[in-house]
């Protein structure tokens, strides 16, 4: 069962459109693995409707005054767009991935995404999605069996949707679904018994806090 998810004004600003494109794609990713908020987007995204659509509405006054064949024209001009070339140049899209021999079919919000050259170091391994959005930084994160990330902050934010498997942090424990978003107010040490895949989005790197584990801040810069 999942217990962690987005807070209302996260889900309302993913209904309007709000958020940057890489939170906007871990949201979606979340909702598509939770009825519960499924049904919240559901209704917030009704309520944007029937404010924006409503009889006093700008909007609704903007397009009552357009002709129907003017309103055609301009639903054309929006989708007809020429291919861009350079899409072809990405990397290749994949919807299912294999990981410690477990087969993990992606979320949806991420199949137009390139997903680039596995990274690993330790029992930790990465592969950056293709996707440009200014410092954020949006990777699957793949922890093995008996591993663990030492103690640390965040010098941003991290927001991560564990995929498959859990882990546990001294915050609580964390299974397939649960959405947490942590930022520099929040100190965890995570690990995981059974392993697990997470999706993540960064603003920055880890920051490690405790003794020797200062030493692994390079570490921090992998994860992000």
């Amino acid at each position: 069962m999942i217990k962690y998810h987005p807070d209302n004004a996260v889900l309302k600003q993913f209904a309007a459109g709000e958020l940057p494109v890489s939170v906007s794609v871990i949201v979606s990713s979340h909702v598509e693995m939770c009825p519960h908020c499924q049904a919240k987007v559901a209704q917030f995204s009704k309520e944007l409707a029937d404010s924006t659509f409503a009889p006093e509405s700008a909007f609704f006054n903007q397009v009552a005054g357009v002709e129907d064949e003017q309103f055609i024209s301009m639903i054309d001009s929006i989708t007809d767009l020429e291919p861009d070339p350079a899409t072809d140049k990405l990397p290749k899209t994949v919807t299912e991935i294999e990981i410690a021999g477990k087969r993990l079919a992606l979320p949806r919000a991420l199949k137009s995404l390139g997903l680039k050259e596995w990274s690993g170091l330790g029992k930790l391994s990465r592969s950056r999605l293709d996707l440009d959005d200014g410092d954020m930084r949006m990777s699957l994160l793949h922890i093995e069996k008996g591993g663990n990330v030492p103690t640390h902050t965040h010098k941003g934010f991290e927001i991560t949707l564990l995929l498959q498997g859990s882990f546990e942090d001294d915050m609580g424990r964390y299974q397939t679904g649960d959405f947490i978003w942590l930022d520099g107010e929040h100190t965890h040490s995570p690990v995981t018994e059974e392993g697990c895949v997470c999706l993540t989005v960064s603003s920055d790197a880890l920051h490690f806090t405790e003794g020797v584990s200062q030493l692994l801040n390079p570490l921090g810069k992998f994860i992000y």
